[in-house]
Order: structure tokens, then sequence, then C-alpha cells
């Protein structure tokens, strides 16, 4: 299945707390349990009022439902067209 960086504001993230990052986490895991094995979260970057979520999923129409049921809008969706790690390099 194709890659998605997914781009998020959400001000204030970096802030949040042990219990509101688990609590939102949570809701994420509950919402991917409802939409099935076509999407899953690997991994989230937090910055400065932002977030860009890794996600594996069969197309960019799963992972908007799976935004609208958690209620954090998508800035961005990007597919992952090639991945490129020190590893490349060897030869």
């Amino acid at each position: 299945m194709p890659k998605y960086i997914i781009e998020r504001e959400i001000p204030g993230v970096e802030k949040l707390s042990d219990r509101d990052t688990k609590a939102a986490a949570m809701n994420s895991n509950r919402a991917l349990a409802e939409l099935g094995s076509d999407i899953q979260w690997q991994h989230s970057y937090i910055s400065k009022d932002k977030t860009h979520c890794v996600y594996v999923a069969s197309d960019e129409e799963i992972v908007r439902k799976h935004a609208e049921k958690v209620g954090t809008p998508i800035i961005s969706i990007t597919k992952v067209e090639n991945l490129w790690d020190p590893t490349t390099g060897d030869a």
C-alpha cells in the first residue's frame, strides 16, 4: 500500500500534556479500528503548531475519512513516491 505524509495545523500541539497526547492517540486508534485494514498510522512528528503524520493507506480518501472521524483537519496529503535512506548509497 502507498505511504502518505499528512500535515495538520494544531495550535499548541507541541505543549500537550502526556494525558492529552494519550487521549489523542486513543481517539486516532479507535477511528483506525473502525476503518479497517486499509489504513495504518505509523508515527507522527510534532513541531510548533503542526503535526506531520506518516500513514500507509489504500488511497487518500481513507486518510480523509480518518481525519473526519478524529476531527483534525488536514492541510496537505503527500503521497511518498520513493524512500531514500543511508543504505541507498550502499553498493
